[in-house]
C-alpha cells in the first residue's frame, strides 16, 4: 500500500491531504491540513503576488512538508491555481518555494484545474447532468456536463477574495453584494453553453465558501448529520440566507453560527457569485436546489492517481466503488458481504408484493448489507451498533444523505436490535412513518439473509418465497450439508418479521 500527499495551493487557502492508495483503484484520506494564505490579496493593482502573502505561504508549505514527511509518503503532488497562474512574478515565487520548502509546484492551466474538479465531482456524485460551479478566491470555474461527459468549461478571472476587494468601496454591504451580483451576471453572459442547459441539469457547487454555506444551513435547521458532501439546499433557502446576510456588517457576520471567522470577510462575495449564477440559469432548468460537493480538485487528483482510467471514463458504479474502498481498507469479509446482499435482493424482490417499496430502496439495502459487519473490525460485541455509527460517518459517495441515514439504521437492525431499541432519536426529523416502516421491513430482510450465511460458507444459495394466507414460507436451496444453524438463526427473526410484514414466518 503506497501513500501520496496532494497540495492544493489556491488563491485564498492552501490545503494538504494525505491518502493511502489501496490496490484495485481505491484510496482513503488519512490526514489533512488547511491554512488561509490569501495569495490573491492586493493582486489586482499590478498582478504581483505580495511579499507578505508569499512569505506566509512558504511558512505554510513548510508545515505541510513536516506533516507529510511524518507519514512517509511515497509521492507529493503540489498544484498551484489561479493566483499563481496569473502572477507576473510566478517564476520567482515557484523557485522560492522549491528552494525554501523542497516542494515543486505545478502551476496548472485553467483547463487542467477544471478537469481535476470534474474528476472529483463526477466520481463522487450520482448526478447524470450537472453544472459545476467552483468558487475560489481568485477565480470561478464553471463546468457543464451531460450524461456524465464534460460538454464545456470556462473560468471567470475573479473570485471571492478579489471581488471583495474590488467592491469594498461601496457605502453599505448590501450595495456591494448587489454590485457583485450584477458584475458576475454580466460576465457569465459570454458563456454560450449556459444557454443550452437541459431542464434536468442540477446546480452543483464546490469550494470552501460553499462548504461553509452548507454548515450554516445545517446549523439553522439543526440538521442531524454534519456532512458537507451531497448536502442539498433548496434555492428558496439559499435566497433566504443570502438576503439575511447581505446587509450585515463584518462584526455581525462574525456572530453567525457556522461561519468561519477566517472566511467571514469574503463569504458575502461568494454568496453573491453563487446567487448570480443561480438566478441566471434558474429559468433554464427545472431543478430548484443546490447540491454541494465535498469532493473537488484534491479528490479529483486522487481519483486520477489511484484509478487512472477515470481520465477516459468516469467510475460507472460510484456507490459500489465507495463501498469496496471501505471493504478493502478494513479487511471486511467481502464474499460474505456479497452473499448476504445477493440473498437479501432475492428476499426483497420476492416479498415486493408485501413490502411495496420502490426500487430506490435497493440502494439502501446494498449499503446496509455490504457494510453490516463493518463494526466487527473494531469489536464483535454490539458490532451492529458500531456498524450503524460508522456508516453514518462514512461520507459514502453516490448515495443521498437521507438514504445513508436509512441504510445505517437498517444495518443496526441486522442483529437483535430494532429501530425502537436503537438510539436514533437525533435523526427523527428525517424519519417519517413510511421510512420507519421501510426500515423495519428491510432490516428484517437483512437479518434473515445474514442468518442464511451464518457459517460464512455460502451454503444457502437460493430462496423461494411462498405467500400462503397469513404465512410466508421460505424454501432454501443449498449446496448440500447441514443448514440447521442458518435456519435456526433466521427463525429468531420471527417476531420482527411478523411485526414488519403482518405474516407468520416459516423456513424449510
Amino acid at each position: 500500500m503506497s501513500s501520496i500527499a496532494i497540495i492544493d495551493l489556491g488563491s485564498n487557502s492552501a490545503r494538504l491531504v494525505i491518502a493511502k492508495i489501496i490496490e484495485g483503484g481505491y484510496f482513503t484520506v488519512v490526514d489533512e491540513l488547511k491554512e488561509p494564505v490569501r495569495l490573491a490579496q492586493d493582486m489586482d493593482t499590478d498582478g504581483f503576488l505580495r511579499p507578505l502573502r508569499m512569505s506566509q505561504t512558504i511558512k505554510t508549505l513548510r508545515t505541510f512538508r513536516a506533516l507529510y514527511e511524518s507519514h512517509k509518503v511515497d509521492e507529493v503532488l503540489a498544484f498551484a491555481t489561479a493566483a499563481v497562474r496569473r502572477a507576473r512574478n510566478q517564476k520567482s515565487f515557484v523557485d522560492d518555494v522549491q528552494n525554501a520548502c523542497g516542494i515543486k509546484l505545478q502551476v496548472i492551466s485553467q483547463e487542467e484545474e477544471a478537469m481535476l474538479v470534474y474528476y472529483g465531482v463526477i466520481n463522487s456524485l450520482d448526478v447524470p447532468k450537472g453544472l459545476i460551479v467552483d468558487i475560489g478566491g481568485g477565480s470561478v470555474k464553471i463546468i457543464h456536463y451531460n450524461r456524465r461527459v464534460m460538454i464545456a468549461q470556462d473560468t471567470l478571472p475573479f473570485g471571492a477574495v478579489t471581488l471583495s476587494e474590488r467592491f469594498s468601496d461601496h457605502s453599505s454591504p448590501e450595495e456591494s453584494a448587489v454590485a457583485i451580483e450584477a458584475f458576475v451576471t454580466e460576465a457569465i453572459k459570454k458563456f454560450d453553453f449556459l444557454q443550452a442547459l437541459e431542464p434536468e441539469t442540477q446546480l452543483i457547487a464546490v469550494g470552501g465558501s460553499v462548504r461553509n454555506l452548507g454548515k450554516i444551513s445545517r446549523k439553522v435547521k439543526r440538521y442531524p448529520l454534519d456532512m458537507a458532501h451531497n448536502y442539498v439546499i433548496p434555492f428558496s433557502e439559499l435566497d433566504t440566507i443570502y438576503d439575511t446576510m447581505k446587509p450585515l456588517s463584518a462584526e455581525k457576520l462574525l456572530k453567525i453560527k457556522g461561519l468561519s471567522s477566517a472566511r467571514s470577510d469574503i463569504f458575502p462575495a461568494a454568496l453573491s457569485i453563487l446567487s448570480a449564477i443561480k438566478n441566471y440559469i434558474s429559468s433554464k432548468i427545472s431543478t430548484t436546489e443546490l447540491r454541494i460537493s465535498g469532493a473537488g480538485l484534491r479528490e479529483g487528483a486522487l481519483f486520477r492517481y489511484a484509478h487512472p482510467s477515470v481520465m477516459e471514463k468516469p467510475i460507472s458504479d460510484i456507490l459500489g466503488h465507495s463501498i469496496y474502498t471501505i471493504l478493502n481498507q478494513f479487511n471486511i469479509n467481502i464474499p460474505h458481504a456479497e452473499h448476504v446482499f445477493e440473498l437479501s435482493v432475492q428476499l426483497y424482490r420476492q416479498l415486493k408484493v408485501l413490502h411495496k417499496l420502490p426500487r430506490s430502496f435497493v440502494k439502501v439495502l446494498r449499503v446496509a448489507c455490504m457494510l453490516h459487519d463493518w463494526g466487527s473490525s473494531i469489536k464483535f460485541y454490539d458490532h451492529h451498533k458500531i456498524s450503524m455509527y460508522l456508516i453514518l460517518k462514512s461520507n459514502l459517495y453516490g448515495i443521498p444523505q437521507r438514504d445513508l441515514i436509512t441504510a445505517a439504521i437498517v444495518a443496526g437492525c441486522h442483529s437483535r436490535d430494532t429501530i425502537e431499541t436503537l438510539d436514533v432519536s437525533m435523526y427523527s426529523s428525517m424519519l417519517d412513518e413510511p421510512t420507519v416502516e421501510a426500515i423495519r421491513k428491510i432490516g428484517v430482510i437483512l437479518r434473515i439473509a445474514e442468518s442464511f450465511d451464518r457459517s460464512r460458507s455460502g451454503m444457502i444459495t437460493n430462496i423461494i418465497c411462498d405467500i400462503l394466507g397469513d404465512s410466508v414460507i421460505l424454501k432454501t436451496k443449498s449446496q448440500g450439508g447441514d443448514c440447521t444453524l442458518e435456519i435456526k438463526d433466521a427463525m429468531s427473526a420471527f417476531g420482527e418479521f411478523r411485526k414488519a410484514f403482518r405474516k407468520n414466518l416459516e423456513i424449510l
